[in-house]
């Protein structure tokens, strides 16, 4: 138990106060896309701007760059939320069909292969093909995120649990431990969700 323990002891006496700040900003990013309540996007905002400076450090540099298409993404998720909000009703949860999604996949296959062969040959980054991978996937379930897809969480619960692992090995503990809470908490948003589309069929 003491060794498991370690390395959480360890980061506390360094103190990384932008991971923390990062940490709690990242869950409560999810825990109000749960509730599909639009301050999301601000606590993703302000979380992804630190962790791109964090995995940089960790030499992460597709994390990096997804952190910072997150941004993005934040930016774009509050424009599309908000005007739903103005005919004073939310943005409807939606599906996709299977084809779009299969589609999806056999791409993001592609290009992680692609994108992995060139920073293994020409970088000294860590994991590469297993970053590259978590990268393109979780830019395509973020942009499902912000068109209110309901699938984006199946493709979260894949991502999360690889990105426990990384996070560990690189030293990043506290951030693994956030990726464990995600893994945790996907279910309630399918739940959510899920319920929130069927009710507005209704």
């Amino acid at each position: 138990m003491s060794s498991l323990l370690a390395p959480f002891i360890e980061q506390a006496q360094a103190f990384s106060a932008l991971e923390v700040i990062a940490v709690v900003l990242a869950i409560g990013y999810l825990l109000l896309a749960i509730r599909q309540n639009i301050w999301c996007w601000l606590c993703a905002g302000v979380s992804t701007a630190i962790y791109i400076w964090l995995f940089i450090g960790a030499r992460l540099y597709m994390e990096s760059v997804l952190n910072g298409f997150y941004f993005i993404m934040a930016i774009y998720g509050w424009y599309f939320w908000t005007t739903g909000a103005e005919q004073n009703h939310e943005r409807p949860v939606v599906t996709w069909p299977t084809q779009t999604h299969a589609a999806a996949i056999v791409v993001i296959l592609a290009v992680s292969l692609v994108n992995g062969y060139l920073l293994d040959r020409y970088t000294n980054a860590a994991f590469p093909y297993i970053d590259s991978m978590t990268t393109w996937s979780a830019i395509w379930a973020t942009f499902l995120v912000a068109r209110k897809v309901l699938e984006n969480w199946w493709y979260w619960l894949g991502i999360d649990m690889a990105s426990v692992f990384i996070y560990w090995v690189r030293d990043l503990q506290l951030t693994s431990l956030l990726f464990v809470v995600y893994v945790i908490m996907i279910p309630f948003g399918l739940v959510s969700w899920s319920r929130s589309m069927r009710r507005q069929r209704a």
